[in-house]
This record gives C-alpha cells, structure tokens and sequence, in this order.
C-alpha cells in the first residue's frame, strides 16, 4: 500500500509598496533559485492572518497590519514536480515603510527586490506566480485544465 501524501496549507503575502510593487526574495534553499513572494506554512491552530504577520516578522523583519485574504491557489505543478502538494491562501497587505525589510533567515532568502507585477523576475514559484496572477486579475481561484 503506498503512503498518504498530506496537503500542507500555507499562506503567500503579496506586499506592495506605494508605487505598486512588490516585495520579492530570491530563494537560496530547497527552491533555489526562485523567486517569490513571502509566506509559509500554517500551523496547527492558526489562523492565516496570524500566519502572514508570524512568517512575515521571521522571513524578513517587518511587523505588518491586517493582512487580508483575496485568494486561493491550488499549487499542482509543484506537486507533480517535488510531490508535495501545498494549498496557498494568498493574502496581500501594504508596506508602510517605517522599518525597511531585511533577510532574516539568510539559509532560505539571498536577495530582496521591489518589482512591477507586469515585469516579475524569472525563474519564479510556482504558488508566488498563482497568487500574483489571481491578484492582478481580481480572481479568487483559477485552474489550469
């Protein structure tokens, strides 16, 4: 009998500054080396805006206010690649600039960039990509047939 293969549930943060950009890192872990947008896993008993401002504070040294949901992507090309499967609520908040963002966890982030959303650094994750993608067109959930 083969193994059950769990569904992870994260959250994906989309943090803009006053010009439209986005806030992105440029991995240097296992998903090296692309590029994304910050999030992580949910843990037991939290909630996703609980999540976003924990991974956000860990990840990069900001403390964010009232992160708030827009979407839900369901991240299955990174599954049929690596065989996890991760669901992403994606949620987007705006940087108020008064502490600049810093790699905090230099094992999983190399470099920082602000970005257009029309113009996003390549090669890019996957769930980074679904979010961005569902933001820019007001969506909350897409698939590919």
């Amino acid at each position: 009998m083969s193994e059950p293969v769990n569904v992870v549930v994260g959250v994906g943060v989309i943090i803009t500054n006053s010009h439209g950009q986005i806030l992105m890192g440029k991995r240097s872990s296992k998903h090296a080396p692309y590029w994304s947008i910050f999030g992580g896993h949910v843990d037991p008993g939290e909630t996703f805006e609980h999540c976003a401002i924990r991974e956000i504070k860990e990840e990069i040294g900001i403390d964010i206010q009232a992160p708030t949901v827009f979407g839900i992507s369901n991240n299955l090309q990174t599954y049929q690649q690596e065989g996890k499967h991760t669901v992403s609520i994606c949620m987007h908040v705006e940087y108020n600039g008064e502490v600049a963002p810093q790699i905090m966890e230099t094992d999983k982030c190399e470099s920082l960039m602000w970005v257009s959303p029309d113009a996003l650094p390549e090669p890019h994750f996957e769930a980074s990509r679904n979010a961005i993608d569902l933001w820019l067109n007001q969506n909350l959930y897409h698939h590919k047939a």
